[in-house]
């Protein structure tokens, strides 16, 4: 993650749990120093993003910890004492297991609130003021929140430094989307791109990468393999960008590869499958790769490749 803090202005549905979650998982598989605290206001959805983070790093040895009232606190205790990278949790459960001294929260350098305003409505603000108060200065922070009530731009204005805002106010941005995550399980993933790329229904696909260079060694292996594919990236002349686009819009090819940067502002019809060959590095860029397909009410799916 680029490390800025995000406001991410986004309803209940619209897919927002994988946004922050691959990200984050990304960011601790390469730094295991990285710890994660994740607030949410009910139980019903620390446990829900919790099943998330379990289904997206299994076998990647990363673990969580989960902290909700209404269930016994020892076997919560029990989980803490293996230092997980990730705390999931509701404020009143974290805020007790503070007070006995099972949590240090000046450990934490990353924290995401869910459902802000949620937590506010709920009588939370007290416990969040604390937990967020006690976090170290340096972190990164993400607050999503449906609405931007002045109680909740007060909270933002008072923990966030100056935060990329993202708004995703309806649930038509992301309803026409299939969310789903592929393990490559240790394969080639080039070779698990390419058993996708040869199922039916895959007929124009954008596939996005990180690095240039990354993603003109992909195009290579790919025409060896048959596909007709092109690419733009910032090693690509105008020119060459134009054509390849022109190339994809038109069907002569159906894979384009393509980096975050140079991507901003593409509109094109029909892209029927957005693939994350890498992970994206934000939220942000998450939200703007998947937006790609499933657009004018026409069905679209994003499948991200993780490890």
């Amino acid at each position: 993650m680029t490390g800025k803090d995000v406001v991410g202005l986004a309803n209940t549905g619209t897919g927002k749990t994988a946004s922050f979650l691959l990200p984050l998982i990304q960011k601790v598989s390469q730094d295991r120093s990285q710890k994660v605290l994740i607030m949410a206001p009910t139980r019903e959805l620390a446990t829900q993003i919790e099943e998330e983070l379990r289904l997206f790093s299994r076998e990647m040895r990363i673990y969580s910890a989960l902290c909700i009232g209404g269930v016994g606190i020892n076997g919560q205790i029990h989980r803490l004492r293996f230092n997980p990278n990730f705390v999931i949790g509701t404020p009143g459960r974290l805020k007790d297991l503070q007070q006995q001294g099972k949590i240090s929260f000046t450990e934490f350098n990353n924290v995401v609130l869910d459902e802000v305003d949620r937590m506010l409505d709920m009588g939370f603000i007290h416990d969040m003021t604390q937990i967020l108060s006690a976090l170290p200065v340096r972190r990164q922070s993400a607050f999503f929140s449906a609405t931007a009530s002045p109680e909740v731009l007060r909270i933002m204005n008072r923990f966030l430094t100056q935060p990329t805002t993202i708004s995703i106010k309806t649930n038509t941005v992301l309803t026409n989307i299939t969310q789903e995550v592929v393990k490559t399980n240790g394969q080639d993933k080039v070779n698990v791109l390419h058993d996708l790329l040869v199922q039916q229904g895959f007929d124009k696909v954008l596939v996005f990468g990180r690095t240039k260079w990354g993603l003109e060694k992909l195009a290579n292996d790919l025409s060896r393999r048959g596909f007709a594919v092109a690419s733009i990236h910032g090693n690509k002349s105008q020119g060459q960008r134009k054509r390849s686009l022109e190339e994809f819009k038109s069907n002569r090819v159906k894979v384009l590869l393509a980096t975050d940067v140079a991507s901003r502002g593409l509109d094109i019809d029909n892209i029927t499958h957005v693939i994350n060959f890498d992970l994206p590095e934000s939220y942000d860029d998450y939200i703007h790769r998947i937006g790609r397909t499933g657009r004018a009410n026409k069905k679209g799916k994003a499948v991200t490749l993780i490890p």
